[in-house]
């Protein structure tokens, strides 16, 4: 059984088209990623692809996110849980840290080789959540 602490989510009776119209805005910001040729936005949408794949998943086990500090934490911990992929926590957490010193510390800079790993991660994790929610 998966715990959701009531700090940082609801109960929420998602739609089956509610679930499909989260995952497919997951897999347009992937589309963005791969196709966009700067790093830094490959990298922001590789991001963003990963964590509403996420609230997709979690809105297919009726849960919804609140958007409160570490929030973003909070998804990656659960979806990490729900895959049993440990990966998806280390490399979430990388991400999240990155994408917060972007936002927070004067901005990052993302080489293309990491692009191409971050891609491939978010593809993997799209790839795991769609075969759930199908």
């Amino acid at each position: 059984m998966i715990k959701f602490e009531d700090k940082y989510f609801a109960e929420f009776d998602f739609t089956k088209e509610q679930i499909r119209k989260n995952f497919e805005n997951a897999q347009k910001d992937l589309g963005i990623a791969k196709k966009d040729q700067i790093p830094e936005v490959k990298f922001s949408y590789a991001y963003q692809a990963f964590i509403k794949a996420g609230i997709a998943l979690l809105s297919f086990y009726k849960v919804k996110i609140k958007s409160v500090p570490g929030h973003h934490a909070k998804i990656i911990e659960k979806v990490a849980h729900i895959l049993q992929d440990n990966s998806v926590d280390t490399i979430g957490n990388v991400m999240r840290s990155k994408r917060n010193f972007d936002i927070y510390s004067g901005g990052i800079e993302t080489t293309e080789k990491e692009c191409r790993e971050y891609i491939e991660f978010a593809q993997n994790v799209l790839s795991k959540i769609g075969k759930i929610i199908a």
